[in-house]
């Protein structure tokens, strides 16, 4: 957010808003995101409380189950205790995936190569920065950077970035920052580091890379070793935790939710993973659905998109339609998007008449988009969809735009 109102203010002349002699404060940013954080797990921590939720902050192993049920003992400081559940919520979560790439873990060990815990904490705008990964966290910090100063440069093995996103949105971002100066190394496999330098192969021949600082973003693996899975046997899928839709693992009474299962590794998904597993817990028969959980990258412009995209809905076989449109046919957007490029993309499934994939750049998309997935998932139909009145001027207004063009 500091990043984007740095943005306001060196481009408000574009809306008669003229600032001189900007500063930015990186450090007190810095320090000002560790006060929000702090307010927000001291919220968490008195809402437990409140609730009489029993929290103990130590490491954890599994030790066996018993006929008592599952023995778990935690080391809390200099002391052991010991809690027995009938059972059990695995929610470990996941971490950075750290390649055998030479000079990395010397890197890391010299806080040359950083991850995105470590970012989040520099205080130091470097010059030069090297993002490893052009996946949704490393182009919001290649975003952030970029805006308050530093030359970014983001190498990236696949031939897009942004992952598994639209191929038309991840296209229109990537050139949207190189615009901003950011530059992109596509296709591209690193092979070592140096101490200042990140090598890396492209098309046969081999380059380097200047730079302050790595940032070490190439994906996020569940965290599933340490504290004795291994003891009670939970069963493991290509490094994860196997559940079924109900959040259960193959060892009975032995549930798990969030990034540790693999399935979405999202936040707002693993608070939906949990309610799942707690409710089927006391008894109260419910299922996980993923089709409609949306996604969001918050850079800037911020790109937020859910359910289907063109190439799954080719390789499901599903008879659909798409439309793009310009973000520009909402008032707001022009209002408050001079030069604005972006574009609202609707996938509709002609069979159902339903709509079954939305996906946006341009700001403020990330508060637009839960509308969109309430819809996916209560399967309305796009007449429906046309009877609702949006309110004028929103940029919201692109959705009903887009349905009736």
């Amino acid at each position: 957010h500091s990043a984007k109102v740095l943005d306001y203010a060196k481009y408000g002349g574009k809306y008669g808003v003229k600032c001189d002699a900007i500063e930015y404060d990186h450090k007190f940013v810095v320090a000002r995101k560790n006060k929000v954080v702090n307010t927000l797990v001291s919220g968490i921590k008195m809402k437990l409380k409140m609730n009489k939720v029993t929290l103990v902050e130590g490491q954890a192993m599994i030790l066996e189950r018993t006929l008592e049920g599952f023995k778990v003992q935690v080391q809390v400081q200099d002391q052991e205790e010991i809690y027995i559940g009938k059972r059990m919520l695995i929610a470990t979560g996941s971490t950075s995936i750290i390649p055998p790439i030479p000079g990395v873990e010397v890197g890391i060990k010299k806080g040359f190569v950083l991850t995105n815990k470590e970012i989040l904490d520099l205080e130091i705008i470097p010059k030069k920065l090297v993002v490893i990964g052009g996946g949704v966290i490393g182009l919001e910090m290649a975003s952030y950077y970029n805006s308050i100063g530093s030359q970014v440069t983001v190498i990236e093995m696949l031939s897009k970035i942004a992952g598994g996103t639209d191929y038309d949105i991840s296209k229109l971002l990537m050139k949207h920052y190189e615009k901003k100066g950011i530059e992109f190394k596509l296709e591209s496999k690193v092979t070592r580091l140096t101490d200042t330098q990140v090598i890396y192969e492209a098309n046969g021949s081999e380059y380097q890379v200047d730079c302050d600082k790595v940032l070490m973003s190439i994906g996020r693996r569940p965290v599933t070793t340490g504290y004795g899975l291994e003891n009670i046997g939970v069963e493991l899928d290509r490094g994860a935790i196997k559940v079924d839709e109900q959040g259960r693992t193959n060892v009975v009474n032995v549930y798990a939710a969030g990034d540790v299962n693999g399935k979405s590794m999202l936040a707002h998904t693993a608070y939906r993973e949990a309610e799942v597993c707690v409710n089927n817990i006391l008894g109260k028969k419910d299922v996980m659905r993923y089709h409609a959980i949306p996604n969001v990258i918050y850079t800037n412009p911020e790109v937020a998109t859910v359910g289907e995209t063109e190439e799954t809905a080719k390789e499901k076989g599903i008879n659909y339609s798409v439309t793009t449109l310009k973000m520009n046919y909402s008032g707001r957007y022009v209002a408050e998007n001079e030069d604005g490029d972006g574009i609202c993309k609707v996938l509709i499934d002609k069979k159902y008449n339903r709509l079954i994939g939305v996906h946006m750049i341009g700001n403020p998309s990330s508060e637009i988009i839960f509308g969109v997935s309430l819809m996916i998932e209560t399967e309305m139909k796009i007449d429906d969809i046309k009877e609702l009145v949006f309110p004028h001027p929103t940029v919201s207004e692109i959705l009903r735009e887009s349905i009736f063009s």
